[in-house]
């Protein structure tokens, strides 16, 4: 441990966990939101087009992609609050932009902000994470982070359903909701975080330099930021992100115009896959635990199973089987693999360099965010059918898959 572990009773990486998981929670309470009431938007700036309105979230996961390699260089240089918490209020002030707007270019200013300062918290995050939990408990603690991802959009789609369509709420104070709940969580990273002292973090830093010619070209092969065993899970983590955001950006869209599903409908079985994940990732990252030997199995095995789920849906002629697809999606999908596949970056990445590492790592992932849904849409125009975006998305997996197993089998193999 880099800290003390306890305060006031309390486990240290305990608060980390809540911490983590109410921040991620918060993050997907906007991120939908703008989604969900579209309609009430545009009573405030004007009738807008689709391409406008979907540049919105463009906007967004451009700033946010883009920062992901910087934002983790400067955790690294300057330490976690230093970055995470000047993060949070660029994004809080993001959110007043957005709930003051009266014209379209406002509501781009403030998405380009809100993605600047939430891309300020993945590596934040997770090098808190990989630093302060402890190894046998790093799976199941990163899964619970993790459910904040979930909770916050069947929060964020409950709310904007029933606060706002059924009780009339102005759509604005849905932002200042959430600006409030920010302000919350910025208090909580002063209080909570606790930067390792500057003199330990030298000594340490001396003592990795101290080490033998022998340990240190071992370090510079298996521990680089590009090491096979990194590469190799890049690829897997912008496949599994790519066919999450595909369908997160057109799974209602595909099941009103293509499946038939109707009003409230729609929202229902779309959020199945938010809620479905919560209990898997949960199990799924605890039995990983028990077994971390086997974390690499777990990550093929899942990445197939998803494959598996997302091609039942596609080609489900009833709507029972394509419910039970999207359910087992949840299961085993992005939301449950991701713990697991964070734990096994935790062990590969560089040590002295998290916060780049899961920048990195991030980028690769987000990437996906940034081609998936604009793909899938130009694949449905050319084809006319968006079970086209679902195939492509299922055939990336499979190959990423492969490319993982393989590159990290040959990793093995050199080792032996």
């Amino acid at each position: 441990m880099t800290i003390i572990e306890k305060t006031g009773g309390i486990k240290y990486w305990h608060k980390i966990v809540v911490l983590l998981c109410l921040g991620w929670t918060v993050m997907w309470i906007y991120r939908p939101v703008l989604t969900a009431i579209f309609p009430e938007v545009q009573q405030t700036i004007g009738p807008q087009s689709n391409t406008a309105l979907g540049l919105i979230a463009s906007c967004y996961f451009f700033a946010y992609t883009a920062m992901q390699i910087p934002a983790g260089m400067l955790v690294d240089k300057f330490g976690k609050k230093a970055v995470v918490i000047p993060g949070f209020l660029l994004f809080t002030i993001a959110a007043l932009i957005i709930g003051n707007a009266h014209s379209i270019t406002m509501i781009y200013i403030g998405s380009l902000l809100a993605g600047l300062g939430c891309g300020s918290y993945y590596g934040s995050a997770w090098s808190l994470s990989a630093e302060n939990i402890p190894s046998e408990h790093r799976g199941f603690a990163s899964a619970i982070i993790n459910t904040g991802s979930a909770l916050g959009m069947g929060i964020s789609l409950l709310a904007t359903s029933f606060l706002v369509k059924s009780l009339g709420m102005p759509w604005q104070y849905m932002l200042y909701i959430i600006a409030a709940l920010l302000l919350c969580l910025v208090a909580g990273f002063a209080i909570i975080i606790k930067e390792q002292p500057k003199i330990k973090q030298a000594k340490q830093n001396d003592n990795i330099i101290k080490t033998t010619a022998t340990q240190q070209v071992e370090s510079q092969t298996s521990h680089s930021f590009f090491s096979s065993r990194m590469v190799a899970s890049y690829i897997m983590y912008f496949a599994t992100c790519y066919g999450y955001y595909m369908i997160v950006s057109w799974l209602p869209n595909f099941l009103e115009t293509e499946r038939g599903f109707t009003g409230g409908s729609i929202g229902s079985a779309s959020s199945l896959v938010a809620f479905a994940a919560i209990p898997g990732a949960l199990i799924i990252s605890k039995i990983s635990d028990k077994y971390r030997n086997k974390r690499l199995l777990f990550i093929i095995a899942l990445e197939l199973i998803a494959a598996a789920t997302l091609l039942t849906t596609v080609q489900s002629a009833t709507i029972t089987f394509l419910l039970a697809g999207l359910i087992f999606y949840g299961l085993f999908g992005k939301l449950t693999v991701e713990p697991i596949l964070i734990s096994h970056v935790a062990e590969t990445a560089p040590k002295t360099n998290y916060g780049t590492s899961f920048g990195v790592f991030n980028f690769f992932g987000m990437s996906s965010s940034v081609i998936a849904p604009p793909l899938t849409g130009y694949l449905a125009d050319f084809t006319g059918t968006k079970i086209t975006g679902f195939y492509v998305a299922i055939a990336i997996l499979i190959i990423a898959t492969v490319l993982f197993f393989l590159l990290n089998m040959h990793k093995s193999a050199n080792n032996n």
